[in-house]
Protein backbone atom coordinates (compact mmCIF):
# COMPACT_ATOMS: atom_id res chain seq x y z
CA UNK A 1 0.00 0.00 0.00
CA UNK A 2 2.79 2.42 0.96
CA UNK A 3 4.71 1.56 -2.21
CA UNK A 4 1.60 2.17 -4.31
CA UNK A 5 1.06 5.59 -2.70
CA UNK A 6 4.69 6.55 -3.33
CA UNK A 7 4.36 5.50 -6.99
CA UNK A 8 1.09 7.43 -7.36
CA UNK A 9 2.67 10.56 -5.86
CA UNK A 10 5.63 10.26 -8.24
CA UNK A 11 3.36 9.96 -11.29
CA UNK A 12 1.26 12.92 -10.18
CA UNK A 13 4.39 15.04 -9.83
CA UNK A 14 5.46 14.10 -13.33
CA UNK A 15 2.05 15.02 -14.69
CA UNK A 16 1.98 18.31 -12.83
CA UNK A 17 5.13 19.49 -14.53
CA UNK A 18 4.47 18.11 -18.00
CA UNK A 19 2.88 21.28 -19.40
CA UNK A 20 5.87 23.30 -18.27
CA UNK A 21 8.45 21.46 -20.35
CA UNK A 22 6.59 20.20 -23.44
CA UNK A 23 5.23 22.87 -25.74
CA UNK A 24 3.50 20.78 -28.35
CA UNK A 25 3.18 17.27 -29.71
CA UNK A 26 4.68 15.09 -32.41
CA UNK A 27 2.69 15.13 -35.62
CA UNK A 28 1.71 12.12 -37.71
CA UNK A 29 4.74 11.39 -39.92
CA UNK A 30 4.66 13.24 -43.27
CA UNK A 31 1.29 14.84 -42.57
CA UNK A 32 2.83 18.29 -43.12
CA UNK A 33 4.36 17.73 -46.59
CA UNK A 34 5.27 21.39 -47.05
CA UNK A 35 7.76 21.44 -44.17
CA UNK A 36 11.44 22.04 -44.91
CA UNK A 37 14.33 21.36 -42.55
CA UNK A 38 17.15 23.82 -43.25
CA UNK A 39 20.75 23.17 -42.24
CA UNK A 40 22.68 26.42 -42.08
CA UNK A 41 26.49 26.56 -41.82
CA UNK A 42 28.63 29.66 -41.14
CA UNK A 43 32.06 30.32 -42.66
CA UNK A 44 33.58 29.22 -39.33
CA UNK A 45 31.91 25.82 -39.61
CA UNK A 46 29.28 26.38 -36.93
CA UNK A 47 25.92 24.92 -37.89
CA UNK A 48 22.39 26.03 -37.11
CA UNK A 49 18.93 24.80 -37.96
CA UNK A 50 15.85 26.58 -39.19
CA UNK A 51 12.49 25.64 -40.54
CA UNK A 52 10.88 26.68 -43.77
CA UNK A 53 8.16 25.62 -46.16
CA UNK A 54 7.88 24.76 -49.82
CA UNK A 55 5.89 27.33 -51.84
CA UNK A 56 6.93 26.20 -55.35
CA UNK A 57 8.73 23.08 -56.50
CA UNK A 58 12.06 24.96 -56.42
CA UNK A 59 11.41 27.67 -53.82
CA UNK A 60 11.29 27.55 -50.03
CA UNK A 61 10.12 30.42 -47.84
CA UNK A 62 11.81 31.04 -44.49
CA UNK A 63 13.05 33.82 -42.18
CA UNK A 64 15.77 36.21 -43.36
CA UNK A 65 17.67 35.89 -40.08
CA UNK A 66 18.35 32.24 -40.96
CA UNK A 67 20.72 33.20 -43.79
CA UNK A 68 24.20 31.62 -43.65
CA UNK A 69 27.03 31.09 -46.11
CA UNK A 70 25.95 27.50 -46.83
CA UNK A 71 22.39 26.20 -46.69
CA UNK A 72 20.84 22.84 -47.45
CA UNK A 73 17.16 21.91 -47.44
CA UNK A 74 15.62 18.55 -46.54
CA UNK A 75 12.07 17.99 -47.74
CA UNK A 76 9.81 15.04 -46.90
CA UNK A 77 11.35 14.60 -43.46
CA UNK A 78 9.79 13.57 -40.18
CA UNK A 79 12.70 12.20 -38.17
CA UNK A 80 15.83 14.11 -39.17
CA UNK A 81 18.16 11.86 -37.19
CA UNK A 82 18.30 9.27 -39.96
CA UNK A 83 17.77 9.18 -43.76
CA UNK A 84 14.14 8.34 -44.47
CA UNK A 85 13.22 7.08 -47.94
CA UNK A 86 10.81 10.00 -48.30
CA UNK A 87 13.52 12.64 -47.85
CA UNK A 88 14.79 14.84 -50.66
CA UNK A 89 17.98 16.73 -49.80
CA UNK A 90 18.62 19.74 -52.04
CA UNK A 91 21.26 22.46 -51.74
CA UNK A 92 20.28 26.12 -51.93
CA UNK A 93 21.35 27.72 -55.21
CA UNK A 94 20.68 31.27 -54.03
CA UNK A 95 19.14 33.01 -51.03
CA UNK A 96 16.99 36.12 -51.41
CA UNK A 97 16.47 37.93 -48.10
CA UNK A 98 13.96 40.76 -48.37
CA UNK A 99 15.76 44.01 -49.29
CA UNK A 100 14.21 45.79 -46.31
CA UNK A 101 15.33 43.16 -43.80
CA UNK A 102 17.04 44.77 -40.80
CA UNK A 103 19.07 42.36 -38.65
CA UNK A 104 19.00 44.80 -35.71
CA UNK A 105 15.24 44.57 -35.19
CA UNK A 106 14.38 41.67 -37.54
CA UNK A 107 11.89 43.77 -39.49
CA UNK A 108 10.87 42.35 -42.89
CA UNK A 109 12.18 38.99 -41.66
CA UNK A 110 11.42 36.95 -44.75
CA UNK A 111 13.60 35.14 -47.31
CA UNK A 112 13.15 33.01 -50.40
CA UNK A 113 15.52 30.14 -51.09
CA UNK A 114 15.90 29.00 -54.67
CA UNK A 115 16.79 25.32 -54.77
CA UNK A 116 19.42 23.85 -57.08
CA UNK A 117 16.79 21.56 -58.55
CA UNK A 118 13.05 21.15 -58.42
CA UNK A 119 11.61 18.94 -55.73
CA UNK A 120 9.67 15.90 -56.82
CA UNK A 121 6.11 16.05 -55.53
CA UNK A 122 5.11 13.02 -53.48
CA UNK A 123 2.73 12.30 -50.61
CA UNK A 124 5.50 13.60 -48.31
CA UNK A 125 6.53 16.64 -50.39
CA UNK A 126 4.01 19.24 -51.48
CA UNK A 127 3.86 23.08 -51.42
CA UNK A 128 1.82 25.08 -48.93
CA UNK A 129 -0.62 27.62 -50.29
CA UNK A 130 0.10 31.31 -49.71
CA UNK A 131 -2.60 33.49 -48.12
CA UNK A 132 -5.09 35.46 -50.17
CA UNK A 133 -4.14 39.11 -50.30
CA UNK A 134 -7.47 40.35 -48.98
CA UNK A 135 -7.81 37.81 -46.14
CA UNK A 136 -6.07 38.53 -42.84
CA UNK A 137 -5.85 36.64 -39.57
CA UNK A 138 -7.38 38.33 -36.57
CA UNK A 139 -7.09 38.07 -32.77
CA UNK A 140 -8.70 34.88 -31.54
CA UNK A 141 -7.92 32.84 -34.65
CA UNK A 142 -6.37 29.46 -33.87
CA UNK A 143 -3.36 28.49 -36.00
CA UNK A 144 -0.56 25.90 -35.98
CA UNK A 145 3.22 26.03 -36.01
CA UNK A 146 5.53 23.12 -36.82
CA UNK A 147 9.27 22.68 -36.38
CA UNK A 148 12.26 20.74 -35.15
CA UNK A 149 13.25 23.32 -32.53
CA UNK A 150 13.88 23.04 -28.80
CA UNK A 151 11.20 21.29 -26.76
CA UNK A 152 11.77 23.58 -23.76
CA UNK A 153 14.11 26.33 -22.52
CA UNK A 154 17.57 24.74 -22.17
CA UNK A 155 16.04 21.57 -23.58
CA UNK A 156 17.17 19.43 -26.48
CA UNK A 157 16.35 19.99 -30.13
CA UNK A 158 13.71 17.65 -31.47
CA UNK A 159 14.54 14.89 -33.96
CA UNK A 160 10.89 14.53 -34.96
CA UNK A 161 8.53 17.17 -36.30
CA UNK A 162 6.54 18.83 -33.54
CA UNK A 163 3.42 20.98 -33.70
CA UNK A 164 1.84 23.49 -31.36
CA UNK A 165 -1.58 25.14 -31.49
CA UNK A 166 -1.43 28.90 -30.92
CA UNK A 167 -3.97 31.69 -30.80
CA UNK A 168 -3.50 35.03 -32.55
CA UNK A 169 -3.27 37.95 -30.12
CA UNK A 170 -3.94 41.68 -30.29
CA UNK A 171 -1.01 43.76 -31.52
CA UNK A 172 -0.73 45.48 -28.14
CA UNK A 173 0.46 42.22 -26.58
CA UNK A 174 3.60 42.14 -28.73
CA UNK A 175 4.05 45.90 -28.63
CA UNK A 176 4.38 45.51 -24.88
CA UNK A 177 6.79 42.55 -24.94
CA UNK A 178 8.90 43.45 -27.99
CA UNK A 179 8.64 47.27 -27.96
CA UNK A 180 10.12 48.75 -31.14
CA UNK A 181 10.85 45.33 -32.61
CA UNK A 182 7.19 44.79 -33.46
CA UNK A 183 5.57 46.36 -36.52
CA UNK A 184 1.89 45.50 -36.84
CA UNK A 185 1.94 46.29 -40.58
CA UNK A 186 4.30 43.41 -41.31
CA UNK A 187 4.04 41.13 -38.27
CA UNK A 188 1.48 39.03 -36.40
CA UNK A 189 1.40 38.57 -32.62
CA UNK A 190 0.78 34.91 -31.76
CA UNK A 191 0.54 32.86 -28.58
CA UNK A 192 -1.52 33.32 -25.43
CA UNK A 193 0.81 34.46 -22.58
CA UNK A 194 -1.45 32.65 -20.09
CA UNK A 195 -0.77 29.28 -21.75
CA UNK A 196 2.66 27.66 -21.76
CA UNK A 197 2.83 26.87 -25.46
CA UNK A 198 5.08 28.56 -27.99
CA UNK A 199 7.43 28.15 -30.92
CA UNK A 200 11.05 28.30 -29.80
CA UNK A 201 14.72 28.28 -30.82
CA UNK A 202 15.29 26.17 -33.92
CA UNK A 203 11.73 26.77 -35.19
CA UNK A 204 12.69 30.04 -36.92
CA UNK A 205 11.45 30.28 -40.48
CA UNK A 206 8.69 27.72 -40.02
CA UNK A 207 5.14 28.51 -41.10
CA UNK A 208 2.22 29.75 -39.07
CA UNK A 209 -0.61 27.86 -40.76
CA UNK A 210 -4.09 29.34 -40.51
CA UNK A 211 -6.98 27.76 -42.40
CA UNK A 212 -4.54 25.63 -44.43
CA UNK A 213 -2.57 28.61 -45.70
CA UNK A 214 0.76 30.17 -44.73
CA UNK A 215 -0.21 33.22 -42.70
CA UNK A 216 3.11 33.85 -40.94
CA UNK A 217 6.76 32.91 -40.49
CA UNK A 218 8.40 32.30 -37.10
CA UNK A 219 10.56 35.36 -36.46
CA UNK A 220 11.07 36.44 -32.82
CA UNK A 221 10.65 34.28 -29.72
CA UNK A 222 11.08 35.17 -26.06
CA UNK A 223 14.24 33.87 -24.38
CA UNK A 224 12.32 32.07 -21.62
CA UNK A 225 10.18 30.18 -24.15
CA UNK A 226 6.93 31.87 -23.15
CA UNK A 227 4.31 33.39 -25.46
CA UNK A 228 3.69 35.55 -27.36
CA UNK A 229 6.04 35.51 -30.32
CA UNK A 230 6.16 37.60 -33.46
CA UNK A 231 5.59 36.14 -36.92
CA UNK A 232 6.30 37.81 -40.25
CA UNK A 233 2.97 38.56 -41.94
CA UNK A 234 3.20 36.74 -45.28
CA UNK A 235 0.29 38.65 -46.85
CA UNK A 236 2.32 41.88 -46.54
CA UNK A 237 4.97 40.45 -48.88
CA UNK A 238 2.89 38.66 -51.53
CA UNK A 239 3.88 41.00 -54.36
CA UNK A 240 7.58 40.61 -53.56
CA UNK A 241 7.29 36.82 -53.34
CA UNK A 242 5.53 36.55 -56.71
CA UNK A 243 8.01 38.87 -58.43
CA UNK A 244 11.04 37.03 -57.04
CA UNK A 245 9.71 33.62 -58.04
CA UNK A 246 8.87 34.83 -61.54
CA UNK A 247 12.19 36.56 -62.25
CA UNK A 248 14.73 34.50 -60.28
Amino acid sequence: MVAALILLTFLLLLGAGAEEIIWGHEVKPHSRPYMAFIECVNDDGRSYRCGGFLVKDNFVLTAAHCIRSSMRVTLGAHNISFPEKSQQIISVAKAFPHPDYNFKDDSSDIMLLKLERRAKRTNAVRPLRLPRGNVHVKPGDVCYVDGWGQLAPNGKLSDTLQEVELRVQKDQECEYHFRRRYNKATAICVGDPKIKRASFLGDSGGPLVCKNRAAGIVSLVRKDGSAPGTFTRVSSFLSWIKIMIKHS
